[in-house]
């Protein structure tokens, strides 16, 4: 399915060098935040005491987060846990506060509002356990990016597996960075929004390189910009359908999924912006500067009876 079709070639690779000078700006601004700020990370990762709360009646949600932040909790999670009538509250490490102590007082302010509210369990997550999960979460990224490599490497080349992780590892830091920057509450919510991107961006590159391999074979007199230019132009249309549709979704997350749901769609709203730019123009731009050519996609048939070690065996013309 195509909205439009482009007729003429437009030669993005003539401008390779400026494309990938505005990613390595912005991939050193991320770095250069999170070296300085660092993350702004939430209760799964630095520690903190969970409490699980019952209504009466279906709990309004935003209602229970104001309270609780007007105890002095900024940071503070509030969501839905099995049913309406349950809720699950996050709350941070405050220094001389032990957990019973905030969980009391969280429990008074809630029955300030609503009489009806019981305790159904406190618990204290260490920083042990923040520790874990910041490994595994590493672990899982790691795990992702080697499969990645492999994957593309087999299907296609080394050079578009190396193009593609460098691309895609670019948008995984620039979201980082944004995160770092604005100090927006970094969650496992998020982390699996990032690794979400990863695997978005990989498609993206999948269909590119797809089309300068098809165009490789189909166009032998075009050099190897040429053939790119040409993969590119050719999925706009694909890429404008496809990307406007998950875009359209994820805002719909981001400005009504509530609280609970931001910071994961904010991840995904920047990842795919970033994401359509870095498998389009950066990953295509990478690999033509390591040297893909025809040969590396597209292996001449052999004549038959021919001498395996006459170099013109193969030639085809």
């Amino acid at each position: 399915m195509e909205f439009f079709r482009i007729k003429k070639d437009i030669p993005f690779m003539k401008h390779a060098l400026i494309f990938n000078a505005i990613s390595f700006i912005t991939f050193a601004l991320a770095v250069f935040f999170l070296l300085t700020r660092g993350l702004h990370l939430s209760v799964e990762f630095t520690g903190g005491t969970v409490m699980e709360v019952a209504y009466s009646q279906p709990a309004e949600l935003a209602k229970v987060r104001e309270t609780v932040s007007g105890l002095g909790y900024a940071d503070v999670q509030v969501q839905s846990f099995g049913t309406p009538r349950d809720v699950l509250i996050r709350l941070p490490v405050q220094k001389g506060v032990t957990s019973a102590q905030q969980s009391e007082q969280v429990l008074q302010a809630l029955k300030a509002n609503d009489a009806d509210v019981t305790l159904r369990r406190t618990e204290f997550v260490g920083p042990q356990v923040g520790e874990e999960l910041v490994h595994g979460g590493l672990m899982a990224l790691a795990f992702v990016v080697l499969g990645i490599v492999i994957y593309l490497a087999f299907r296609f080349e080394w050079k578009f597996g190396v193009a593609a992780i460098i691309a895609n590892l670019h948008d995984v830091v620039i979201i980082l960075g944004f995160f770092a920057f604005f100090q927006w509450e970094f969650s496992l919510s998020v982390l699996a929004a990032v690794l979400a991107v990863l695997g978005y961006s990989v498609n993206e590159s999948v269909v590119i390189f797809d089309r300068i391999r098809e165009a490789f074979r189909k166009y032998r007199k075009m050099t190897t910009s040429e053939v790119i230019d040409h993969a590119i132009t050719s999925t706009m249309s694909r890429t404008i359908i496809t990307h406007a549709s998950t875009e359209a979704m994820v805002l719909s997350m981001l400005f009504f999924g509530g609280p609970s749901l931001h910071y994961f769609a904010m991840a995904l709203t920047i990842g795919i912006l970033f994401g359509i730019y870095s498998s389009v123009f950066v990953a295509a731009a990478i690999a033509m500067w390591l040297g893909v050519k025809r040969e590396d996609l597209v292996s001449a048939p052999r004549k038959e009876g021919g001498d395996p070690n006459d170099p013109n065996a193969g030639a085809a013309v």
